[in-house]
Order: C-alpha cells, then sequence, then structure tokens
C-alpha cells in the first residue's frame, strides 16, 4: 500500500491558499491549467472540508488508469507542489534538487518524466521569444559536474557581505546557472522554481509567491534570456530581466514584468 509523505495541515487558511495558487501558477510555465475539479478540490482542503492526505485520495482515484493529459500533469504536480511547499524540511544540496523532480512527476508516465533520474541525451527546444530559436543546455556527459560546481560555488558565497543588488544578482545567476544545466528531460523550470522557493525560506527571506502564481512565464522567459546569445542577430545573454524579478521577488521592488519585452 502506497503511503503519502507528511504534510503540515495545521496552518492558516491563508497559507493554504497561497500555496496552492503558486502551485497551480507554476504550471504555467509549460502552458498547462489545472482542471477545475483540482480547484475545487483545493478550496475543500484551504477551507478545512478535507484533509491534504483526502484530497491527495481523490487525485489518485480520478486519474488511476487515466491517459495522459494536461490536466492530469497540472493537477498531479500541482499538488506534490503544495506538499513540498507546506513542508518545513529542507536541504541545500544535489540530492534535494534531484527528489523534488522525482516528488512532482513520479506520478506521471515515467518514460516521459523519468523523475528524479538525470537525461542521457543532449536536448532542444524552440522557445517562442526566441523567434524559434534554443538555449544551448549543457551535454548530458558533465550535468553532475556542472551542478555540483554550482551548488559548491553557491554554498561559498558570503551573503552578509554583499549589498542588497549585489544579493539579488548573486542569486539570478546561481538560479540561471543549474536552469541552463537543464539536467532532466521534463519539468526543469517548475524543480527549480520550487527549490529555489525552499531556498529563499531557508536564507530567512518572506519569499512573495503571488509572484511565481502570476508571473512564472515570465520567469522561465528571463531564464531563457539569462542564457541565450546571438551575436549576428545583435541578442547577447542578459540577466537584466531575472533581476527584475528577483528585485520583486525579494527585494521589495516594483518592476514591470512584461513577457513582450523578452521578445527578441
Amino acid at each position: 500500500m502506497e503511503s503519502y509523505e507528511k504534510v503540515n495541515d495545521n496552518i492558516s487558511p491563508e497559507k493554504k491558499r497561497e500555496y496552492w495558487e503558486t502551485a497551480f501558477g507554476l504550471q504555467a510555465v509549460d502552458g498547462l491549467k489545472p482542471s477545475r475539479y483540482m480547484e475545487d478540490l483545493a478550496s475543500e482542503h484551504i477551507e478545512g472540508r478535507k484533509s491534504y492526505y483526502e484530497v491527495a485520495d481523490d487525485v489518485e482515484r480520478h486519474y488511476s488508469g487515466a491517459a495522459p493529459s494536461d490536466e492530469k500533469e497540472a493537477d498531479v504536480v500541482s499538488k506534490a507542489i503544495y506538499a513540498i511547499l507546506s513542508d518545513e524540511a529542507f536541504s541545500f544540496d544535489l540530492l534535494t534538487y534531484k527528489s523534488y523532480h522525482r516528488r512532482l512527476f513520479e506520478k506521471l508516465d515515467n518514460s516521459v518524466f523519468h523523475p528524479g533520474e538525470f537525461r542521457t541525451v543532449n536536448i532542444t527546444k524552440k522557445e517562442p521569444i526566441l523567434n524559434g530559436a534554443t538555449v544551448q543546455y549543457q551535454d548530458y556527459g558533465l550535468l553532475e559536474e556542472s551542478l555540483n560546481y554550482d551548488f559548491d560555488e553557491e554554498k561559498s558565497a558570503s551573503y552578509l557581505a554583499m549589498t542588497d543588488d549585489e544579493k539579488i544578482k548573486h542569486l539570478a545567476n546561481f538560479t540561471s546557472h543549474i536552469w541552463q544545466v537543464h539536467p532532466f528531460l521534463e519539468g526543469n523550470t517548475r524543480t527549480t522554481a520550487v527549490f529555489l522557493q525552499k531556498y529563499l525560506r531557508s536564507l530567512g527571506y518572506e519569499v512573495d509567491n503571488e509572484l511565481f502564481e502570476k508571473n512564472s512565464l515570465y520567469f522561465r522567459n528571463a531564464l531563457v534570456r539569462a542564457n541565450y546569445s546571438n551575436i549576428p542577430e545583435g541578442v547577447v545573454a542578459t540577466d537584466e530581466y531575472l533581476a527584475k524579478f528577483f528585485g520583486n521577488l525579494i527585494g521589495g521592488e516594483e518592476n514591470a514584468l512584461d513577457n513582450k519585452e523578452l521578445c527578441i
């Protein structure tokens, strides 16, 4: 018999709503939207009419034997994101990063997502904001080495010696680097976003989850622009858009986040 991960159900309705809305909003990075069924279940949980475990049971039964679909993916992943966000436990390491990917996608088609496993092929993805061009992701043979380097560099960072602007740029740079590695076949942005939120909370930041809820696609597109250059076309990689997002996220700034601005 499968057991569910422990979830803190003793949090305020406001916090529950925040976590569910963030989980739902993050699906937009892949053009997905949770079903009305999932939204109704979340409302029942927020209002205290169902526990998280009852919601999880309902989702399991609802999609038992169902063919893969966008709604199934959005609902199942949203449920897993809520479980991670509501849990206070966190460790800043590569194992946690990999485990988040496994937890988000283990209930879906394993032949597509390979939950918790690094890819063994090189990949590309046509990006609308790049007119169909792709970011150059890390070679599959260097995934673990690249991530270990990025994590080690981040562990040695001295935030107390940084100005507020330097902290924002540093965190944007770290996030950009681990995202560019793109270690998984699918689900990299959602995994990175969840890990980032947990990491920032571990550093003591009050993370504005509404930004991820309403601007998750901007977040992804900013990561794309931070990792794409085409010199003949006059395009260079820039972290200015990602810095705007982080400025709003942890710096109390009110930068306008417009996806149209990111199109080359």
